[in-house]
């Protein structure tokens, strides 16, 4: 597909079908993820893939939505903030690259035909304790993955003329 037209037919997919995902395309897009550029090619991310079937009760507690564990595929996207990249100032980039790679996942997902949703509002502490997590890893998003069950509605954005300045701030 064009890479504009992907762009374009991505949506917050909130119902999925029951069919599972084929192993080549969850090795698609989870392909996609690593391939993703990161600060100083740190990669400072890992992703978890979740089956849903038989971790609802799990799922239900990160995110109470039903549609979040209907899909046949949970990832999270974690952040290594002990292996990211740290500008002068301070900054670590580990939520920067892990954002980046959990994109690139989700634009993959959708030219294969695949429905995503970004989550972020979930429950950390339910997170941690679920999956295991490290001290030195933290979830960013969450996304669901399977086949769509719904269809795009338009999309609503701010024109670029709002969004993009030029030379600078002025």
């Amino acid at each position: 597909m064009d890479f504009s037209k992907v762009i374009e037919q991505r949506f917050s997919v909130r119902s999925y079908k029951p069919d599972e995902i084929e192993k080549e395309k969850l090795e698609q897009v989870l392909e996609a993820a690593r391939l993703a550029p990161t600060a100083v090619n740190k990669q400072p991310f890992q992703f978890i893939v979740i089956r849903s079937k038989n971790r609802q009760q799990d799922l239900e507690k990160i995110y109470g939505k039903a549609w979040f564990y209907q899909a046949p595929v949970v990832i999270a996207a974690c952040a290594l903030y002990d292996k990211a990249w740290k500008r002068r100032d301070g900054m670590n980039y580990a939520v920067v690259d892990t954002t980046i790679a959990m994109d690139h996942l989700i634009l993959a997902a959708t030219n294969l035909g695949l429905g995503t949703c970004w989550i972020g509002a979930f429950d950390p502490e339910a997170v941690a304790k679920i999956l295991n997590l490290p001290d030195h890893a933290q979830v960013i998003a969450f996304t669901p993955l399977g086949y769509p069950a719904d269809s795009a509605k338009p999309k609503k954005r701010a024109p670029l003329s709002q969004l993009v300045r030029y030379e600078g701030w002025e």
